[in-house]
């Protein structure tokens, strides 16, 4: 009887591990990749901090690029893993970009306030620019990645993050194909055309929403629509990032947002 029972159980097992058929033969084109996004920053760290930071801490990114002298690129994790870079963030009204985004960090200081109340940045190396291009260009090119959705921690998370910071070379990349920049002879003549007299404070904020920002639809110059503007600045005119309303902030605006 015990033998019987044995033998009963073992062709059960057998039948469960053969398991339902799997058809894989019609494959659906419907789709694109989970990967819309790829986010730079710093890492306000040393190498060996921001190493030990994102594989043990509560942070963590896809790749690394160190500050030696050859800007050498650390894989710290599979690209189909989500990595805890983005945080709370939003663009072009999807959230939470960890999941639909490459994270790469970039070791850096970022920035040191000085007792005058200046603010020091610091520069990224060339090793690690020419690395960072090349590691951009293959994974737009796996993954299809729009040029408009290369963009800096600030841009997704502006209420809360400055990296990568104004000396992050955003014009350069976007000549590679890395990125957007504004056609400088026509954000002059849409400035001549704004040194008249400046939009309203809801054209601004509707004029970043449509480029990607999550904005406040307040009508006011709040302070959180100040720091989407700074944001903004910071990344298409570096030169000035004080979060103001003025006519060239509304030329890059204009010219961006007709050239989509």
């Amino acid at each position: 009887m015990k033998f019987l029972a044995l033998i009963t159980s073992l062709i059960l097992l057998a039948g469960c591990a053969s398991g339902p058929k799997i058809d894989t033969s019609h494959a659906s084109v419907n789709y694109d990749s989970r990967i819309q996004f790829v986010v730079v920053h710093y890492t306000s760290a040393s190498l060996e901090r921001s190493l030990k930071l994102l594989t043990h801490g509560e942070v963590s990114s896809h790749y690394l690029i160190g500050d030696d002298n050859n800007g050498t690129i650390y894989k710290l994790m599979d690209e189909s893993l989500r990595a805890w870079h983005a945080g709370e963030s939003e663009w072009q009204g999807r959230t939470w970009l960890n999941s639909s985004s490459i994270g790469i960090e970039i070791v850096n200081p970022g920035f040191t306030d000085n007792p005058d109340g200046s603010r020091l940045w610091y520069p990224y190396s060339e090793a690690q620019i020419q690395s960072l291009i090349v590691l951009l260009k293959d994974i737009s090119k796996r993954y299809a990645i729009n040029p408009r959705n290369i963009i800096g921690h600030s841009d997704i998370a502006p209420l809360r993050k400055l990296d990568p910071g104004p000396l992050f070379p955003w014009k350069r990349l976007a000549a590679e194909g890395l990125g957007v920049w504004p056609n400088e002879q026509a954000v002059a003549r849409q400035q001549q055309q704004f040194n008249t007299g400046l939009p309203s404070i809801s054209w601004f904020q509707g004029q970043l929403s449509r480029l990607g920002y999550v904005t406040p639809q307040t009508g006011e110059l709040d302070v959180a629509t100040r720091h989407v503007l700074s944001a903004f600045q910071m990344h298409f005119r570096p030169a000035r990032f004080d979060g103001m309303p003025d006519a060239q902030t509304a030329a890059l605006l204009t010219v961006l947002n007709q050239t989509k």
